[in-house]
């Protein structure tokens, strides 16, 4: 009776700093910058005890990194964005895991995933010019044994990105057209 009661009280426990991680990635995600002592304060719970939960969360790799979210175009400095569909063919030995974790070694690749849909593959480039990611596409991505085919879209403008606007809501200085 005892080592049951023990167990319920060891998973409730449990289930409590699982509820806690995922309160305190939710504010990190929002804010990366955000003190112990501030999260302790949002969370009504000892600084320590947000110290060692944080602690745990980077050593499992829950936590990748840290970073800043920056708007390049008033940072003055713009890069070239590009969304690369791919068709990728797999073998025996080399399934989509293999092919990401190879396309994924580019300097170039931001992102990459798996997705549903008439093609395989999604990957995030960026690039000086698009000269740059189109060569990038040209000689690094479409000349690979698995990838059978794939369609480039240029990034022409961001509008709101990991949940931040970045355009500034100017007002609109078009004139109405009336029937």
């Amino acid at each position: 009776m005892d080592n049951k009661k023990e167990r319920e009280e060891g998973e409730k426990i449990k289930e409590k700093d699982e509820d806690l991680d995922i309160e305190i990635l939710e504010i990190l995600e929002s804010d990366g910058r955000a003190s112990t002592q501030e999260i302790s304060d949002m969370l009504d719970i000892e600084p320590e005890k947000v110290r060692e939960r944080v602690s745990k969360l980077e050593e499992s790799k829950v936590i990748k990194k840290y970073k800043a979210l920056v708007d390049w175009y008033l940072a003055g400095s713009e890069f070239v964005y590009a969304s690369i569909d791919l068709k990728v063919g797999l073998s025996r030995d080399r399934g989509y895991d293999k092919i990401a974790e190879r396309i994924a070694g580019f300097p170039e690749v931001r992102s990459i995933r798996l997705i549903s849909g008439e093609y395989d593959l999604q990957v995030i480039v960026r690039g000086k010019s698009m000269g740059s990611v189109s060569s990038f596409v040209a000689e690094k991505i479409s000349p690979m044994e698995s990838v059978r085919d794939t369609v480039t879209h240029f990034v022409l403008k961001t509008y709101k990105e990991d949940g931040e606007i970045f355009q500034s809501s100017e007002e609109d200085s078009r004139l109405d057209i009336s029937p």
